[in-house]
């Protein structure tokens, strides 16, 4: 995959280069961003990292011009900690941001996290058999869940448990409901210490179990995953 590199410090965009070489990216480094636009149209760019305290064309202004045409992830890199343009930069166009000085693996994952989501995930968003929400991925077709790009290892039942729950955000899905739909039985009182055991199970995978966040218990009456 390309990455483009735009940064006016030499050692901060050689640093990026070098650990992202490693990870077998292919980069097109800049210290100027005079010239990015145009060679633009004849590169092929997976992902952008901007500088955006760049002398000429800073890095707001030319991830503006970039989202005229392209939707390819940007990362954003920038030396002011509490600059509330950061928040700015992401309402104009761009994915995310990291801070200097940074760790140069954190921007490796980072990188990794945009293009995951861009190349797999973004591009079939419509897609039916996909779901992308508060870094839980799941694909109904290969029947594989990722939180927070980490594999979560469920069994069949777990999954369509979280997938029918994630379908149905924001809304108190009944217990009953939940079993019919899952275990395509008739609903019996005793059933509901198996969906409470799985859902314990679901918890512990998802590292969630104290003041759960994602999945929540409507106590009489059955689950709801936040929205």
């Amino acid at each position: 995959m390309n990455i483009l590199v735009a940064d006016d410090e030499k050692e901060i965009a050689d640093l990026i280069e070098i650990y992202l070489k490693n990870e077998n990216f292919t980069i097109y480094k800049y210290y100027s961003s005079k010239t990015i636009l145009d060679d633009l149209k004849r590169l092929e760019i997976d992902l952008a990292i901007l500088d955006v305290m760049m002398a000429d064309i800073d890095g707001f202004e030319l991830c503006k011009k970039i989202r005229e045409n392209y939707n390819f992830p940007i990362i954003f890199v920038t030396a002011k900690v509490e600059d509330i343009d950061k928040i700015g930069g992401l309402t104009i166009g761009a994915d995310d941001y990291i801070t200097k000085p940074f760790q140069p693996l954190e921007l490796v994952a980072r990188v990794k996290a945009q293009l995951r989501r861009y190349k797999k995930y973004n591009q079939e968003e419509n897609n039916e058999n996909m779901i992308d929400f508060r870094g839980i991925v799941m694909n109904n077709s290969t029947y594989e869940c990722f939180l927070n790009e980490e594999k979560l290892n469920l069994t069949p039942i777990e999954f369509s448990i979280l997938w029918y729950l994630l379908k149905n955000r924001g809304k108190v899905i009944k217990t009953e409901d939940l079993f019919m739909e899952v275990w395509k039985e008739k609903y019996f009182e005793k059933d509901n210490n198996t969906i409470m055991v799985h859902i314990r199970h679901l918890r512990e995978k998802m590292k969630d179990t104290k003041n759960p966040k994602y999945i929540k218990t409507i106590w009489g009456v059955g689950y709801k995953f936040e929205a």
